[in-house]
């Protein structure tokens, strides 16, 4: 059944302004064959329809041009293909390209592989074609290449060389000077005798003098300056910086002892870029506690400005967050533990009309203070400080600012201090609502002060945007599912992009809008790749591209995406519960949910809702009862008040008892828990399935009466509400209605397939399952099973085999070869 016992978001559980050029976010791969205009014609003929075939066999072709994910473009001497899921797809295509010309020596290629933004335009033959940044800086990178050789701009790169299956063959040949006098920093792929090790011609030059070691860089960098003059820069550099330590630390003493923290092990090293940076919380010194929020709006404007530029990594702010408090920073620690090599820290002082804002930045690797300065300044200032500081920064890291992020930087999101306060006090309730009992309370009330933040401030951009997502969730959790609820949310994701139609967050929120709102992939994808372009640190697009992927049936994908938003936001509880919940656990990967469980409880160590979570693994994986009824024990001892967030009925009732039914009963909320897709299911639903299992038949029906007028008038004002029209069909199938519960569990199957929605299509089809093995239609339950088990699902062996909910099937050989062939191996 749908997420009838998770309590965690489930989301992953019209006139809007039209740009002149759409943006996509394309990965390239660009071929062409080397000494092709030397060839003869009929050669040349020849030699691109073997190319041709060549390319069209491969599997990552194949796959991208079934799923209508792939576009096919001629350049006369080879072609550029675009790929738009994964920065794999161009990589692996490439090794198979690669690996399928070793039987045609007549010829030779070499490839180019880029992501980046692309336009789709029509030709003079009313033909698709390319244009854009993203194919001009693959076709430079093809162009440094030589024969055979495979090279990636450094942009992609990144992408790949996090994981341990690219890292070995990846080798950073430093840069290559194209048109204009412009750099890019290129990576040579090649492995298994596929691609050229050979340092490409071009290259030669500079890689004599090339330092050994890697340096992280964006495609782009300033062109070198003569030795001499860098020699005499890096001296007055570093007397400047040892000045400036001096001058910083007779001003104002250190706050703290920084200690070294010993490198961890056992695990494959992940490089990290240096330039990456963690904006830690700001230490509010004001008399007024109050102002709390004001020294995080300080600290969250100088992060979200630095997260704007493309050459740097930036931790978000969930991650930094949580080391508000800490009575003691150990910044090496805390950068290695975040996968950053500086951190930046500081303080804000309000009194009266005046502000001092205290910062400093620390390279994390070393202990070393690279800059430091104390603002004293009027109030009504604070804004320009908050820029100042950011462009300071990104000076100091050498990370290159492109025209439109020094603008950004510069401009200040709103100047009205009372509608930044209640901007940031709706930030931090935001930020703590991926419970839903949590959510129902705090959702209206973030609303309510970012409706007074706009009211003040009619241009505060990321007002609008987060009041938007706020409208999204409301709806989304199922608190209010009207449409009236949606044109909210959309009204002020557009208010948003007339102010500023360039706006990565405005795009972002309504790519949240068009997902949340009418699981519309193929717009909000559109509108997240726009978000891209001009958030590259923003781990939510990550998140809701994987969100997508995953609804989409893209498992893999799913999975790159998540863990790349965890790189950005390494502390955020949310996007460890998704990879674990409703990512590894539907595909049987229960050793890989076991170590997601315990990374993150060695973030918040004794997390409840982790621990229970980890211990119901134990169940789905091997239909061991015994960790869950322990750490359910241990849990409601250590505080009964959890009780309601940790005692998930689906489990409760695996362990089959009538003390564990009772217990239940007695945590489940009264008013009902929203669960999967937004419906609130009613407590009555399990006094029912209760009773029907323990055999009172009338105590049965009086529950599923009950909770059976409470989910009809969902249905009845919101008729195509799935999420509701599949609960009320289990809820008939109780009642003995069989029809309607037939119709009504058809029907939400109908509206929403697996082909759909791979996560909330396959519950409602393991919920018809349910339904028609409570109606007593055992093959038609048993037909379904059996389908749904042939992709992803949350129906494991664990619940096959304890759950009462099944206990018609039981005895049926076909029923118990399905439970067998789950069975850990």
């Amino acid at each position: 059944m749908f997420s009838l016992s998770r309590r965690v978001n489930a989301q992953d559980t019209s006139a809007e302004p039209t740009p002149d050029l759409q943006l996509e976010i394309a990965h390239l791969l660009l071929i062409d064959v080397v000494g092709y205009s030397k060839l003869l014609v009929n050669e040349q003929i020849e030699v691109l329809q073997t190319l041709n075939q060549i390319v069209r066999a491969t599997e990552c072709f194949r796959a991208a041009e079934a799923s209508d994910k792939l576009i096919r473009v001629p350049t006369g001497d080879g072609m550029a293909l675009l790929f738009f899921r994964s920065p794999e797809e161009p990589v692996r295509c490439a090794l198979e390209i690669s690996r399928a010309l070793r039987g045609h020596a007549q010829f030779q290629v070499r490839m180019g592989v880029h992501c980046g933004p692309v336009n789709r335009v029509t030709d003079v033959n009313d033909k698709t074609n390319i244009a854009g940044s993203g194919i001009n800086i693959a076709q430079r990178v093809l162009d440094c290449g030589d024969a055979g050789h495979i090279l990636l701009s450094a942009h992609i790169a990144e992408d790949l060389v996090h994981y341990r299956h690219w890292q070995p063959y990846l080798h950073d040949i430093g840069q290559c000077e194209v048109k204009h006098g412009l750099r890019l920093h290129l990576f040579n792929l090649y492995k298994d005798n596929l691609g050229n090790r050979q340092i490409p011609e071009k290259l030669k030059g500079r890689q004599k003098r090339r330092r050994q070691e890697a340096k992280w860089a964006r495609p782009y960098s300033a062109p070198g300056w003569p030795k001499v003059v860098l020699t005499v820069a890096l001296l007055v550099l570093t007397i400047a910086v040892v000045i400036s330590s001096l001058m910083f630390f007779h001003r104002a003493s250190p706050r703290k002892t920084i200690s070294s923290a010993p490198e961890p092990t056992g695990s494959v090293a992940v490089p990290i870029p240096a330039k990456s940076i963690a904006v830690l919380p700001f230490e509010n010194f004001s008399d007024e506690k109050e102002n709390a929020y004001f020294a995080d709006g300080i600290q969250d404007e100088i992060l979200t400005d630095l997260a704007r530029v493309a050459d740097l990594k930036v931790i978000s702010r969930t991650s930094v967050m949580q080391y508000k408090n800490a009575a003691m920073r150990n910044l090496r620690e805390i950068a290695q533990e975040l996968g950053v090599a500086h951190v930046l820290e500081g303080s804000v002082q309000r009194t009266g009309n005046r502000v001092r804002v205290n910062a400093q930045l620390i390279d994390a690797r070393t202990d070393t203070h690279l800059w430091a300065e104390i603002y004293d300044r009027d109030l009504a200032d604070v804004f320009a400080i908050q820029s100042e500081i950011a462009k300071k920064i990104a000076d100091q890291l050498q990370a290159k600012l492109s025209p439109a992020e020094k603008a950004a930087i510069e401009k200040a999101s709103t100047t009205d201090l009372m509608a930044w306060d209640l901007y940031e006090r709706a930030k931090a309730l935001w930020s703590d609502v991926s419970d839903n009992l949590h959510a129902r309370e705090k959702l209206p009330q973030a609303a309510n002060l970012l409706n007074e933040a706009v009211a003040r401030d009619p241009r505060f951009l990321v007002g609008w945007c987060l009041l938007s997502r706020v409208h999204d969730a409301i709806y989304w959790y199922g608190f209010d599912r009207t449409s009236a609820r949606l044109d909210l949310a959309k009204a002020a994701a557009e208010t948003a992009l007339r102010l500023q139609p360039d706006a990565g967050e405005a795009h972002l929120a309504l790519a949240v809008y068009y997902y949340q709102g009418f699981l519309d992939y193929a717009r909000a994808r559109s509108e997240l790749a726009i978000a891209r372009a001009t958030l590259p640190n923003n781990a939510d697009v990550f998140v809701y591209t994987g969100f997508i992927d995953r609804r989409e049936g893209h498992w893999e994908e799913a999975t790159r995406n998540l863990e790349r938003a965890l790189e950005l936001d390494p502390r955020n509880f949310f996007t460890l519960q998704q990879l674990a919940i409703y990512t590894y656990i539907p595909q049987r990967r229960y050793a890989d949910a076991v170590r997601t469980y315990d990374r993150a409880l060695t973030i918040v160590s004794g997390d409840p809702l982790t621990r229970i979570y980890r211990a119901e693994v134990a169940l789905d994986w091997r239909a061991d009862i015994e960790p869950y009824q322990t750490t359910l024990a241990a849990l409601i001892a250590e505080n009964p008040s959890a009780a309601p967030d940790v005692d998930h009925p689906d489990y409760a009732l695996c362990e089959r008892t009538a003390a564990a039914a009772t217990r239940l009963l007695v945590n489940y909320p009264r008013d009902g828990v929203s669960i999967g897709y937004g419906v609130n299911c009613p407590h009555a639903y399990w006094e029912g399935v209760i009773a029907r299992w323990q055999g009172d038949s009338a105590k049965a029906q009086a529950a599923f009466t009950s909770a059976r007028n409470e989910v009809a008038k969902t249905v009845e004002k919101q008729p195509e509400f799935i999420g509701a029209i599949s609960l009320l069909g289990m809820i008939d199938a109780g009642l003995g209605r069989k029809e309607q519960a037939l119709q009504e569990g058809r029907r939400a199957c109908e509206l929403l397939p697996i082909s759909k929605d791979a996560i909330a299509g396959a519950a409602f089809a393991v919920n018809l399952a349910q339904i028609y093995a409570w109606t007593g239609e055992k093959d038609l339950s048993i037909e379904q099973i059996a389908a749904v088990e042939r992709v992803p699902n949350e129906l494991s062996y664990g619940r096959l085999k304890l759950h009462p909910y099944w206990d018609p099937l039981r005895g049926d050989p076909r029923f118990e070869k399905i439970v067998t062939s789950l069975a850990p191996k």
